[in-house]
């Protein structure tokens, strides 16, 4: 997932009126195909052997990678094994460069040798074989701070401080929603559309202000250390018990200025040479990274498929599902997002098994270049149905009935954001009904931000993020190292699938499109 999503939820038990539902078009959805989508998810379920094919099998899926590449290629064939049409690897358009780790190592060897947590930062060069060297560590609050790091950084390891160390915390880090948490975060409303937009934050704009001097600091920071012929950089994003959050150290882009080797760190382990370097004690770490740059194939993919439509009058229009197969790359990505894409493809599975004739198509997409910013999904949707800078709408545009997408880590769901969507809201509370005893129960007008169902609604389409348990999302996996496949809940993921597959397949039967909203107007930034 691109960036934090937000929990401010609508009552899931929100009233449906009678005339409300004879406005939403009514459904031919059979409720003994329900049962069987249930059963076969429950009993029968593939989805933690997906899983596991995503991420062990595969490894990292870093934009790009080879094994983004493997995990593209393997799910193309799975989904046709499984029965789906036009299985295909699609580009959608020119990303960039690609990269990929062949060695890392990290480790300190004096004052004494210990192995060190870290990983290198993507489209970082590799060190051109071992380094051993001492370090320095450079502390810079002002562009003048640096003045006094001239002539002392050849040939030298960089330390870059730490600038929120680690302190105990005594909340879990793992956690599910309380019926008590629901109800109170139930209570959103939309606002009025003539209602006087809320004024300015000045907390808000001091710390956006603060935030930019940081980064424009950092970057003059970073050349400073190159220009002076340091050897390589150790930083840190910060985390804690020996969890690192990871980034890219440089742009991805074919003509992107070189930089230094940059590793990133565990922040207990970078904070330590910190300080015995800041003693006086001589530290020396050994590091070598071997890296590899893909730009022979600078585009970038999506992987689709689809369950034809059967209504002669329907069969053009499209229900989509969708999750980002791509990931970071210190881990396997199995939360963020390996999860969803389970999810999703272990659903048209289940179609598939209970033998579902859908009068619409159903159509699954795996998106790439998620993490960079919404790429494989913007361009689907500039590609096959409007540009939002434009509003030009194509015409498959009209032919889009919903797009229900997931990408909140690896929880069960427990309802789905409507994005505004006032009118789709009391279809899909009826829809949630039968997951009552499963813990799937609200409904919220809310949007949650960052990730591929946005690309949707930024051109009027209807595009739906479901909610689900944060677990351990936000605290211990989200873009960090410890991303991988034991942090994913097999019950969890089983009843995620069985509520999409049901979802989808009552968007296929019903007789109308779900609701639109009002199109957007054109702009230049949908973000």
């Amino acid at each position: 997932m691109l960036h934090t999503f937000r929990f401010l939820l609508l009552a899931g038990s929100l009233a449906v009126s009678a005339p409300a539902l004879a406005q939403s078009g009514a459904t031919k959805a059979d409720p003994a195909m329900l049962a069987k989508i249930k059963d076969e998810g429950l009993n029968r379920s593939r989805v933690m052997e997906t899983a596991f094919y995503l991420t062990d099998v595969s490894g990292p899926r870093l934009a790009g990678s080879d094994g983004l590449a493997r995990a593209n290629e393997w799910s193309r064939k799975q989904l046709a094994d499984w029965g789906l049409t036009k299985a295909n690897i699609e580009p959608w358009g020119t990303f960039g460069r690609g990269w990929n780790i062949d060695k890392s190592y990290l480790a300190m060897t004096a004052p004494y040798y210990h192995a060190l947590i870290g990983a290198p930062k993507a489209w970082t060069p590799g060190t051109n074989g071992a380094l051993k060297k001492r370090v320095m560590v450079v502390k810079a609050a002002s562009e003048a701070d640096l003045e006094k790091y001239k002539g002392q950084l050849r040939d030298k390891i960089v330390l870059l401080d730490v600038a929120n160390p680690p302190t105990p915390s005594f909340e879990p880090d793992a956690k599910r929603y309380t019926a008590e948490e629901l109800q109170k975060m139930a209570d959103y409303q939309l606002p009025a559309p003539n209602a006087a937009p809320k004024p300015a934050d000045p907390k808000a704009d001091e710390q956006l202000k603060n935030r930019r001097a940081m980064f424009a600091l950092r970057g003059k920071l970073l050349d400073m250390v190159q220009a002076e012929g340091a050897a390589a950089i150790l930083s840190t994003r910060g985390g804690s018990d020996g969890t690192f959050f990871t980034s890219n150290g440089a742009p991805y882009a074919v003509d992107a200025k070189p930089v230094l080797p940059e590793i990133e760190m565990a922040p207990e382990d970078l904070l330590r040479l910190i300080r015995l370097s800041d003693a006086g004690l001589p530290v020396e770490v050994e590091m070598e990274t071997r890296t590899r740059f893909q730009d022979k194939d600078l585009k970038g993919y999506n992987v689709v498929a689809e369950i034809a439509g059967t209504d002669r009058k329907l069969k053009n229009e499209v229900v989509m599902i969708g999750a980002h197969i791509d990931s970071w790359h210190a881990a396997t990505g199995a939360t963020d997002n390996a999860a969803g894409v389970a999810v999703m493809m272990e659903a048209m599975r289940l179609l598939k098994a209970a033998g579902v004739q859908p009068r619409r198509t159903i159509r699954i997409a795996l998106w790439g270049e998620e993490e960079q910013g919404l790429f494989g999904s913007r361009n689907y949707v500039k590609n096959h149905f409007a540009d939002p800078a434009t509003m030009q709408l194509l015409p498959d545009h009209e032919k889009l009935a919903a797009y229900f997408n997931l990408d909140n880590g690896a929880g069960k769901i427990r309802g789905i954001y409507a994005q505004g969507n006032e009118a789709a809201a009391p279809i899909f509370a009826d829809w949630l009904k039968p997951f009552a005893d499963m813990g799937a129960t609200t409904v919220t007008l809310r949007n949650t931000g960052g990730t591929d169902h946005l690309a949707f609604d930024a051109v009027g389409l209807p595009g739906f993020q479901f909610i689900q348990d944060p677990l351990d999302y936000g605290t211990r996996t989200h873009h960090t190292n410890m991303d991988t496949y034991e942090r994913l809940p097999a019950d969890d993921l089983k009843q995620a699938a069985v509520v999409v597959a049901s979802f989808v397949y009552q968007a296929a039967m019903r007789d109308q499109k779900l609701p639109r909203k009002a199109l957007p107007v054109a702009k230049t930034d949908n973000r």
